[in-house]
């Protein structure tokens, strides 16, 4: 057996958090905000559900709550220090689109906007499940739409052409790191 050493159980979340870091944005009512979530996950084919931890203090989890309605965008390595801004500062005190320079596309089924420059982007409709949503911060959503930049994403596969387009997995303390290389079996 391979040797193992003991995780303190409050770090426990690291060994599995290390899918890709998403930016989730949202919009209601003329109010829009943008955050960045690294506990996010796929549920389903057919119908798509996604799941997203949105803390009850955040502008994105009131403005999900009022729309029902947000958009998961897949930053690469190049907007990684726009990730971290957007996931350390509060859409209360800033507008982080123009704080941090986060350009903003319309989207095509929801109100929320899509983040310029990401790799890939679902806009996704929130399955109301008010337990979860209060007692573990955690949506659920219906994709309702997906889209991906033909560079890195096509044929149903990634294939990142250089460094700074790979998607990118947050460790913790600012530390991230990218997707490596593919390698078929």
């Amino acid at each position: 057996m391979n040797a193992r050493i003991a995780v303190p159980l409050p770090k426990a979340y690291r060994l599995l958090n290390h899918g890709p870091t998403v930016l989730v944005s949202s919009a209601h009512a003329g109010r829009r905000n943008v955050m960045a979530a690294a506990w996010n996950m796929a549920l389903d084919f057919d119908p798509p559900k996604v799941a997203v931890v949105i803390d009850k203090a955040t502008l994105t989890r009131e403005l999900v709550e009022a729309s029902g309605e947000f958009v998961l965008n897949v930053p690469s390595r190049q907007q990684a220090a726009l990730t971290l801004a957007v996931g350390t500062r509060s859409g209360r005190e800033i507008d982080k689109f123009a704080t941090v320079g986060a350009g903003a596309a319309a989207a095509s089924m929801v109100g929320a906007p899509l983040i310029e420059g990401c790799l890939a982007w679902l806009e996704c409709r929130v399955i109301a499940e008010p337990h979860i949503q209060q007692s573990y911060d955690l949506f659920l959503a219906e994709v309702v739409a997906a889209w991906a930049d033909p560079a890195v994403f096509s044929n149903g596969r990634w294939h990142f052409p250089d460094e700074q387009q790979r998607s990118i997995h947050y460790q913790a303390g600012g530390s991230f790191f990218a997707t490596g290389d593919a390698f078929d079996i």
